[in-house]
């Protein structure tokens, strides 16, 4: 995995003293989830020419057309941090529950190319490759669910919001990917409010490379709080021990989205930090497939 061993000494620094009275044991580490056999994917395509640019496609047993699930991984926006393999687990897990996982990549503010506009184009690049490539994997696509992980939850949020982008917006598009829910994993959808945090672990440095410098309202097309109302429904899942991503940044964007007359969601789950958020068998990660069906069973 791109940037293992810096994720997990950020792990480490993050997750190692972040056992409370509130926690009966120590959450669980990078470590700990890359120990485990880690299973592989159907088909990996290409959107375009750089290495990140790439999806892991995900099969499950039968002919199609398949229930697809739109994954994003986190990492704070940087390849050193992570890829889309730190979602291997949950993908194949998802995968032996039926459904098609579509687990895309991007470029973070960290590769050439990555940052403003270029981890946007890339992450809705990746998401309207799902569109292309639909026959050819038997997906469905007539009920796309994203799940996205930590700044992935951003990520997965703002792909939803992509109808609503500013038309002076150099990442807006015509006919952009339908996303009909969203499931954010411990997310940071307000960057506003992340660049105003230094307690998340991600730090505050890191939006303005993402967001760019030198616009008089970076946060416009970026931050999905500006594009409020999404007009679908979002669940956010978020451990009541997570280090990494404060709680509050949760209770926030819920606060404005619901004012926007959004339908949205927050499931607290006790003992928990950012690593179970991703982790199969966790209550975090049972709590995620119970929301998946409950949103592909609506269809």
């Amino acid at each position: 995995m791109a940037g293992t061993p810096r994720l997990i000494a950020l792990a480490a620094a993050l997750l190692g003293a972040a056992c409370t009275p509130a926690m009966p044991h120590a959450p669980l580490t990078w470590a700990d989830l890359s120990a485990r056999p880690r299973p592989a994917p159907d088909a990996t395509v290409a959107y375009g020419t750089d290495t990140m640019q790439k999806v892991d496609v995900w099969l499950p047993a039968g002919k199609g057309p398949h229930r697809t699930v739109l994954m994003v991984h986190g990492g704070c926006w940087q390849t050193e941090i992570a890829d889309r393999r730190l979602m291997d687990w949950v993908a194949g897990d998802l995968r032996a529950a039926g459904y098609a996982v579509w687990n895309i990549d991007y470029r973070g503010v960290d590769r050439d190319g990555g940052g403003y506009p270029g981890t946007f184009a890339d992450a809705a690049a990746a998401a309207d490759a799902l569109r292309d490539h639909a026959a050819r994997f038997a997906l469905d696509t007539s009920l796309v669910v994203a799940v996205g992980h930590s700044a992935g939850g951003h990520l997965a949020l703002w792909l939803a919001a992509r109808a609503r982008l500013p038309g002076s917006s150099p990442l807006a598009t015509a006919t952009p990917l339908a996303i009909a829910h969203v499931v954010s994993l411990g997310g940071l959808p307000d960057l506003e409010d992340t660049a105003a945090s230094p307690d998340n672990g991600c730090g505050t440095r890191v939006v303005a490379r993402l967001v760019g410098t030198g616009r008089t309202d970076p946060y416009a097309d970026t931050s999905v709080p500006r594009l409020l109302p999404l007009g679908i429904p979002q669940d956010l899942v978020n451990g009541r021990e997570d280090r990494i991503i404060p709680l509050r940044m949760a209770t926030g964007y819920v606060a404005r989205a619901r004012a926007a007359g959004d339908e949205v969601a927050l499931h607290e789950v006790a003992d928990t930090g950012h690593v179970e958020l991703v982790t199969p068998g966790t209550p975090a990660w049972s709590e995620t497939r119970r929301l998946i069906a409950a949103a592909f069973a609506g269809k």
